[in-house]
């Protein structure tokens, strides 16, 4: 089995949910199976320590998991056009594996929800590819080509999967959003396969 680990952060439910429907993607791929795995908020007390297992919802990543995965995706919610600290934290903890390279040559992919359509889900996604591309990652998007990236009128780009939640987190995921997200996700667990199909025939 090929583990594709998602790697998130929600504040509100939306880029969870999100991530739910990427990971409906990675297991629509024979051989493979989504971890999702979130990430503490970072406390405004520099000695608070979050519990080591989250009162609810999907257990919080070690860099254990970041190191054995076969693929990536990352998931933020926009701030302020870029990524949220808590998620920019935990990868910023990963000095280690970028040393020892155990993410070159994997497959990524990153996806965001945000209040607007204009609010800077795009460069959110460009910026949670700065670091994957630093750690050797090969970095996947979504396609016009057979996809519904040309007709959505709510969240979806070729960046990434994206969700347009309204300034009170209320709306609804449409069709097109859930269907973008899944072959997002689709996509990465196929490269995953062919990748390490290569490998073993070098």
């Amino acid at each position: 089995m090929k583990k594709i680990l998602l790697l998130y952060y929600s504040r509100h439910g939306a880029v969870r949910e999100l991530a739910r429907a990427v990971a409906a993607g990675v297991e629509s791929v024979a051989q493979c199976e989504a971890v999702l795995r979130t990430v503490p908020p970072v406390s405004a007390e520099c000695e608070a320590v979050a519990s080591a297992i989250p009162a609810h919802g999907d257990v919080y990543a070690t860099l254990a998991d970041v190191d054995t995965c076969d693929g990536l995706l990352l998931g933020s919610p926009t701030r302020f056009g870029t990524v949220a600290a808590p998620l920019k934290y935990f990868f910023e903890q990963t000095s280690a594996l970028w040393l020892s390279g155990s993410l070159d040559g994997k497959p990524a992919g990153v996806f965001t929800s945000g209040g607007s359509m204009h609010g800077g889900q795009e460069s959110t996604l460009l910026s949670m590819m700065l670091p994957l591309i630093h750690h050797g990652m090969i970095i996947v998007g979504i396609p016009f080509s057979g996809t519904r990236l040309g007709d959505t009128t709510a969240g979806g780009t070729p960046y990434g999967a994206s969700h347009v939640a309204g300034p009170d987190n209320a709306l609804p995921f449409n069709d097109d959003e859930k269907r973008l997200a899944e072959t997002l996700g689709r996509r990465v667990a196929k490269c995953a396969c062919a990748l390490a199909d290569a490998a073993l025939q070098q």
